[in-house]
Order: C-alpha cells, then sequence, then structure tokens
C-alpha cells in the first residue's frame, strides 16, 4: 500500500481565480509609478535614479497595453499560467461523529454498529485502551478498548488516527481475543497512523506509581498508561509508530532513554528493557503492513465522497479541558479531537450525535451531582449490570442531568441524541431528571470549572412517574407506553435538541429509530 495513491485528485481551474488579479496588479503599477505608497520626492539621486528607471519601464508597459487593445492598467496573462486551487467542496462527503456526552459507558458502540452499514471508514481518533466499548451482534458480545467498533463489520476500513495512543501487545491480545469470536481479516482493514504514539510497560508501571505516590488524593485512573503516554506526547520525547517502523537501532536509542529519563523520577521503576525491546521488535511485524500515513488516506477519501465515521471514545465530561478537570482523561474526546485526531479540516464535520444514557453513571472518583447512594442507584447499577469493561469496576449510578448534555451541546453542536438504556428504567414508579443546579442558593448556567465548586453543587429535580413494564420489544416509538413516550419527549424538550434512537435493550436490534 502506497500513501502516495491517497493523495486527493485536486484540478486546476483556468476559467476563475479565487484573487481579483486585475486590482493587484493595478495597485502594483500604480506603486512603481508612485516610487511605492508612501514614495517621498526629497530622495537622493541615487534614488532619483532608480525611479526613472522604473517610470520608463511602466510608461512603456502602458504603451504595450494599449497596443494590445488593453487599457485596464494591467498585462495581459498568459492563459497558460498556474491559476490557483479550487476544490468543489460540494463533491465532497462529511464526516459523522459519534461521541460520549456524560462520563463515558453510555453505549457509543452500538450507536457505531447501528449506523456502520452506511459507513465506508470508521476512525478512532483519541485516547487509548482505556476506553471500553461492547457490541452484541448475532448474540456473540464483543468488547473493545482500541479498536474502532464498526471493524466487526466486513466491508469497512477502520482507521487508528494519530491522536490514538496505542499499546501494541494489548492491541494484539484485544485482536486475537475477538479472532475467537469471529473476527476475521483485519489485516486487510485496519490502518494505523505512522504518527500514533505508543504505550509501554512502563507507561503504565508510572501510571500506578503516580496513583500511588497521591493517596487518598488518587484519581482512580485505569492505569493503563495513557496519562504518561500523552505527557511524553506533549513535552516532546515520546516514541511514535513511524520510529517503531524505522531504523530499530534508532528505535532502542530512544526506548532506553526514555526509560531512564521515567526512571529519575521515580527510582522504584523496574524495567528489563533487552526482554521488552525483543518482544517490540516481534509484535511489530505483526502490524507492519497496517502502519501507513493515515492524512492523505483521510483526506482522499473525504474527496473521493467515501462515508467516514469517527468514534469518539471516553466522554465530554472526560476531556482534558471541559471535563471535571482534574477526574478526566488525558485527551479531547470533544468534537475538536476529531480534527486533531485524525487531520480532518473542520470544514468536513457533519453531523455530530451525541450519545447519552436514559440515567447517568460514572466509574472511578470526581464529582457526580446526581449520584444515588442508595437503593435505587443500587437497583440501576445491578439491572443495567454496570460493571466498567475496561476496569471491571462498579459504575455509580445517578439520575440523567440535563445541565451536563445541554453542556455538552455547547461544546459538540449535537445534531441529535441517541438516548439509550431507557428499558433499565422499566421497574421505577417514579424516575427523575436533573434540570438545574445552584450553589449558595443561586441557579448557574452549566458545570463550574472549579472542583470544589462542583462538589457542592446541589440539584433540582422534576419527577415523573414511571412505566412499570417492559419496553424491550418495542421497535416503534409508537409502540413505547405512554409514559415512556412522555418521559423521551421531556428530555428533548428540556435539552432542545431532537432524539434520534432509543435504546431499548443489549442486541444491535433493540433499538428504536425515529427519523
Amino acid at each position: 500500500m502506497n500513501p502516495l495513491d491517497f493523495y486527493p485528485p485536486f484540478s486546476l481551474s483556468s476559467s476563475s481565480s479565487l484573487y481579483d488579479v486585475s486590482k493587484i496588479m493595478a495597485t502594483i503599477d500604480l506603486n512603481k509609478q508612485n516610487g511605492g505608497p508612501h514614495h517621498n520626492h526629497n530622495q537622493n539621486n541615487c534614488h532619483h535614479s532608480y525611479h526613472s528607471i522604473n517610470k520608463t519601464q511602466n510608461d512603456n508597459s502602458k504603451r504595450n497595453r494599449l497596443a494590445n487593445g488593453n487599457d485596464s492598467g494591467v498585462e495581459q496573462q498568459n492563459s497558460s499560467a498556474i491559476q490557483p486551487l479550487r476544490i468543489d467542496y460540494s463533491k465532497c462527503s462529511k464526516v459523522t461523529v459519534v461521541l460520549g456526552s456524560q462520563w463515558g459507558d453510555e453505549g457509543k458502540g452500538k450507536i457505531v454498529d447501528l449506523i456502520a452499514s452506511e459507513m465506508d471508514v470508521i476512525c478512532r481518533c483519541q485516547g487509548g485502551n482505556n476506553a471500553g466499548h461492547t457490541v452484541v451482534a448475532d448474540g456473540v458480545e464483543y468488547d473493545f478498548h482500541l479498536l474502532p467498533s464498526g471493524i466487526i463489520n466486513a466491508n469497512i476500513t477502520s482507521v487508528l488516527g494519530n491522536g490514538v495512543v496505542i499499546h501494541l501487545g494489548q492491541l494484539l491480545d484485544e485482536i486475537h481475543k475477538n479472532e475467537g469470536k469471529g473476527l476475521i481479516n483485519w489485516q486487510q482493514r485496519l490502518i494505523i497512523s505512522d504518527r500514533a504514539h505508543l504505550v509501554f510497560d512502563f507507561h503504565q508501571e508510572v501510571d500506578g506509581l503516580i496513583e500511588k505516590a497521591k493517596g487518598t488524593k488518587s484519581l482512580g485512573t485505569t492505569k493503563k498508561g495513557i496519562g504518561p503516554t500523552y505527557s511524553t506526547k506533549a513535552s516532546r520525547i515520546g516514541i511514535r509508530m513511524a520510529d517503531l517502523m524505522g531504523d530499530f537501532d534508532k528505535f532502542s536509542e530512544k526506548f532506553r532513554s526514555l526509560v531512564k529519563f521515567y526512571q529519575i523520577q521515580f527510582p522504584d521503576l523496574k524495567a528489563n528493557v533487552d526482554e521488552q525491546l525483543e518482544r517490540i521488535k516481534e509484535m511489530r511485524e505483526h502490524i507492519r503492513t497496517c502502519v501507513i500515513d493515515t492524512i492523505p488516506f483521510i483526506s482522499r477519501s473525504i474527496h473521493e465522497k467515501r462515508n467516514i465515521l469517527v468514534e469518539g471514545a471516553n466522554a465530554n465530561m472526560l476531556d482534558i479541558d471541559f471535563g471535571t478537570y482534574p477526574y478526566v482523561t488525558s485527551s479531547n474526546c470533544t468534537v475538536g479531537g476529531a480534527c486533531t485526531g485524525l487531520g480532518i479540516p473542520p470544514r468536513f464535520i457533519g453531523d455530530v450525535y451525541g450519545v447519552a444514557k436514559a440515567y447517568c453513571t460514572r466509574v472511578g472518583d470526581g464529582p457526580f451531582p446526581t449520584e444515588l447512594t442508595n437503593e435505587i442507584g443500587d437497583y440501576l447499577q445491578q439491572v443495567g449490570k454496570e460493571i466498567g469493561v475496561t476496569t471491571k469496576r462498579k459504575r455509580r449510578c445517578g439520575w440523567l442531568d440535563i445541565v451536563l448534555l445541554r453542556y455538552a451541546d455547547m461544546i459538540n453542536g449535537f445534531s441529535a441524541i441517541a438516548l439509550t438504556k431507557l428499558d433499565i428504567l422499566d421497574g421505577l414508579s417514579e424516575i427523575k431528571i436533573g434540570i438545574s443546579y445552584m450553589i449558595d442558593g443561586s441557579e448557574i448556567e452549566s458545570p463550574p470549572s472549579n472542583i470544589v465548586d462542583m462538589e457542592k453543587v446541589t440539584v433540582n429535580y422534576v419527577t415523573l412517574p414511571g412505566w412499570k413494564c417492559s419496553i424491550s420489544q418495542c421497535r416503534r416509538f409508537d409502540d413505547l407506553p405512554e409514559k415512556a413516550q412522555n418521559y423521551v419527549r421531556k428530555v428533548e424538550s428540556l435539552l432542545g435538541k431532537p432524539i434520534k434512537w432509543i435504546g431499548v435493550g443489549a442486541s444491535r436490534n433493540s433499538i428504536i429509530q425515529l427519523f
């Protein structure tokens, strides 16, 4: 596979120009005649001589124009001259983006799998194997951490973009595990950016040491080495996939230097460098044919109007900039991450779908305004099987939080919402929705950036009656009981966004599409 094959087929247009050349050239001629826009006539003889030559040339130029029947003040341009590039953007595709709008685990993988049949390319743009997506297809449950969920579709090319951080051993383990469930021909359908940074075992060790050093103030990270890897990337000492695919001696030198860098900071860090290098050298051959410069591939796909989907990992409230900092991940999980993590120009972003559970969950530490630490929270955790795909930790559960969803919409500009796991609310006689935040008796518009203030937030709720029956067999909106319909419409009205999909069960078919 030659990356040069993927450069977009730009064409030159001779019929028109992006610039008004006549005005520009006329201005240049006028400035030359006047000795420049700020010409001072009291110059020395040298400057007078220079401007005399200019004036003679300009007079000759004017005579030539008049002789050719052109008195516009501009020389006739050679018709074969190269014109500025013109791209017909109407013939380019728009990239669809699916994002988590809460704290993750919303069911993004299911929505991706649902619309994957319409796609040619599905991409991951950020994060690493700290993400966890579950897809149930033909009765088989697939767990994905690094691979895009769409890879189970045999007709789709899957891309790991430059913004993703990749632990090679765990990527291959994930592939092997899913091969046992039916994943085939991944080598022909997986493309990995040569600009993606690599996660190593010592990154994961460092992640654990940092958490241990924080004691009771730990963040509850996944300890997958994601934070330390993004830190080395930002510090410009990281190691990329391109380094691994190049001269292995130079790669080894960088690897040893990075280990020493961390051992200075963490004397307890142990790393069998020679053993790790030997294993990495072997593993790289398994993916060598998958690694290319993905930027031309993505660009070519857009210009050839292929359907492209970006599968966001983590979620809005875990975004490094917009989430509940410092209880966040280390990358941008919002729509901007799709651009920077894949090299997609913003003008090519099309529909952006936000995925939200009909209630709310969070893994790990950090503020959670609508959290339920009672029997209802236990019910949601048990019935919803709220166990982290990656961490295997129980998820904290609470009511749906409209303030967070509005905030996510401000940042991402959602086209529509996918409301998942509505069926988990089947057994509740009353259902609450958080509609506003209060701090010290005053209502606030969005989640506070100061974590201390976020922990002081109190929530105002609206209460709706539950429907107390199973909705798992419903496949049309009209099939839902009236009280379930009312819940969905209430969420729409509070959020000011349409709900496009409603999840009513675990399987890929257990979903209602409204439009």
